[in-house]
């Protein structure tokens, strides 16, 4: 489940948007969810809010390997489904997602509900702040104090300095999506090399849709 990107994205909180289609009223719920039970639990809790509505449908998606989908007396395929689809095609992760309806008295038929609870996940995610995880590689760079504004003058724009430590020579931790070594060496004249720490997952807040 990956964005155009190749990124796959989180929810960053939880959101609530409704949509009405032939006076049924569609409301979709989103939020994160990192295992099973904190997926059930929110569900559960929709549910709670929502006691007399005619439908809670809902789908999950944890990690790479979970992904769960009801329909909640909707004929079978047209709800659960939908909406994990629409999840995946998003490229949403650790979420859940559960749609409550509210009969509004018109006969939507199969392909109706398909697109309705497709809709209502897709407007919703509209407008919820996502956050893509995306790899960054972890440095560390030593290096003499008459080297401080050249290096993070050029560093700006291509990595984020995470930690400064001023010892008999300065210490920078830094971010970056590619190895910079060759930067480094350019602006060093070859005295200086960074060195590989680890690789990690961020979390970095998306501008816009991706669909």
């Amino acid at each position: 489940m990956y964005n155009k990107s190749g990124d796959y994205m989180r929810i960053q909180s939880p959101v609530e948007h409704m949509i009405e289609i032939e006076r049924s009223r569609f409301i979709c719920y989103l939020s994160r969810a990192f295992n099973e039970q904190e997926a059930k639990d929110f569900i559960q809790s929709i549910k709670k809010l929502h006691p007399n509505a005619t439908h809670h449908c809902y789908a999950y998606t944890i990690g790479t390997s979970i992904q769960r989908s009801n329909d909640n007396g909707e004929p079978a395929g047209t709800a659960g489904i939908p909406i994990l689809e629409t999840l995946k095609k998003i490229g949403l992760e650790d979420c859940v997602a559960v749609v409550v309806r509210y009969f509004g008295g018109i006969k939507l038929g199969a392909g109706g509900l398909i697109r309705a609870y497709s809709k209502a996940v897709s407007e919703a995610s509209k407008v919820a702040t996502l956050t893509s995880i995306e790899t960054r590689l972890k440095y560390s760079l030593t290096f003499r104090y008459d080297l401080i504004g050249k290096i993070e003058f050029h560093l700006k724009d291509v990595a984020e300095i995470i930690d400064k430590q001023y010892g008999e020579q300065v210490i920078f931790t830094y971010l970056c999506k590619e190895p910079l070594d060759t930067l480094i060496q350019q602006l060093t004249n070859g005295a200086c090399q960074p060195v590989y720490l680890e690789t990690l997952e961020v979390e970095v807040e998306k501008k816009g849709h991706c669909e």
